[in-house]
């Protein structure tokens, strides 16, 4: 699906307009041949939801737009994502920072790009300003109060600090 400009151009649209309208730091992203990566920071603390949408909203612009493929019909329609995601919490400066270098790495280790910065569908030029890219990403990771949604996730999940 990723393979197409179209369904790049209109995924990278609707992840923009989300984050307009949700708002979100986006810190990266790539689009790989059949899934993407992403580490984004609802302002809400609301990630399952965020994500959610964002399929729900990037699946109906791919099918408008990529006539190439069919789509998996079910009873609701197509279907264009699988069920869920991996979300991952990153509360340390060192696993935000591993999780962008893999991100920008993925296509060069997938073979698909010989550099991270010749790469179009990723966040790297954006990251690091090396060009123009209308997606633009932020350094600013954390909200002024991540450190009370940590102390919380902590309680939640009865982990000790």
């Amino acid at each position: 699906m990723f393979t197409e400009p179209a369904c790049c151009n209109a995924f990278l649209e609707e992840l923009k307009s989300l984050n307009e309208k949700w708002p979100s730091k986006l810190i990266a992203y790539v689009l790989m041949p059949d899934h993407f990566h992403l580490i984004s920071n609802p302002r809400d603390g609301r990630i399952k939801e965020f994500v959610g949408a964002l399929k729900s909203l990037s699946a109906k612009s791919i099918i408008g737009v990529c006539k190439r493929f069919r789509f998996h019909a079910d009873a609701d329609g197509h279907q264009v994502w699988q069920e869920g995601f991996k979300a991952l919490p990153l509360w340390s400066s060192w696993m935000i920072w591993q999780k962008i270098n893999y991100i920008h790495a993925n296509p060069v280790k997938a073979g698909i790009a010989k550099s991270a910065k010749d790469y179009h569908w990723s966040s790297f030029r954006s990251f690091y300003s090396q060009g123009e890219e209308s997606l633009a990403v932020d350094h600013d990771w954390w909200w002024s109060d991540d450190a009370e949604k940590l102390a919380l996730a902590v309680k939640e999940m009865g982990w000790h600090r």
